[in-house]
């Protein structure tokens, strides 16, 4: 758990993925990602059945090793149990963490999702949380319906829970995070940020690894305690 957690305070740049099944090009686009400077990646595939995702993760694995990365689980405690996913990530409507955590042990880092000024500062205030995420900042189709607070949940949160401060987790704005707004979100506080579209919309692999090094190189720009 300590080299988790270590590994997590220095993320800057987290990707959530599906598992690239129409395109076929799983494992040359997580590595163009990870060379970018990814730092986490979340494999998200909604329906999947369980032997599926593993075989998913399994190339994710891999590739994590190859770039020293994390990698991490959505939703389900028993698939990150079986996986030996180093990371897994509950949103507010998952499996309670007590519950996650009896399944997948001691040394699984969770993270959770938080859409709420009160669900912001129980996040902070549990030991029990690895990092957690902030938003949606903009609307976003990865969670249709669900509204999105905006920025001022991500400056609730940078006061909170002020972005390298001892004792405090990592947190990670979220939602709808691009080249273009990502300037919002530092001005609003975060120094952490969680990208789908972004990366995984580019033409191909490639085109993804040249927009994670740009957006790494934003991120990491700007210190943690600015």
């Amino acid at each position: 758990m300590a080299d988790q957690r270590a590994r997590i305070a220095d993320a800057r740049l987290y990707l959530c993925t599906d598992g690239r099944l129409e395109r076929g090009d799983l494992p040359a686009f997580l590595d163009a990602v990870l060379a970018g400077g990814v730092d986490v990646v979340q494999l998200r595939h909604k329906g999947l059945e369980a032997s599926r995702e593993l075989e998913l993760l399994a190339v994710f694995e891999e590739a994590c090793e190859r770039h020293g990365r994390l990698f991490a689980v959505n939703d389900r405690a028993d698939v990150a149990y079986a996986s030996g996913a180093p990371v897994l990530h509950l949103g507010q409507d998952d499996l309670p963490v007590g519950f996650a955590r009896a399944i997948v042990g001691p040394e699984t880092l969770l993270g959770r999702s938080t859409h709420a000024e009160a669900e912001v500062e129980a996040a902070a205030a549990d030991p029990e949380t690895g990092y957690f995420a902030v938003g949606p900042c903009w609307p976003t189709p990865t969670k249709p319906g669900r509204p999105a607070p905006g920025l001022g949940l991500v400056r609730h949160a940078a006061r909170v829970a002020p972005p390298g401060a001892e004792g405090v987790p990592p947190w990670f704005a979220i939602g709808g995070i691009d080249e273009r707004n990502l300037g919002e979100v530092l001005d609003a506080g975060a120094r952490r940020i969680v990208v789908v579209r972004a990366l995984t919309q580019a033409p191909d692999a490639a085109a993804a690894g040249d927009v994670a090094r740009v957006l790494a190189a934003r991120v990491r720009a700007v210190p943690l305690g600015a």
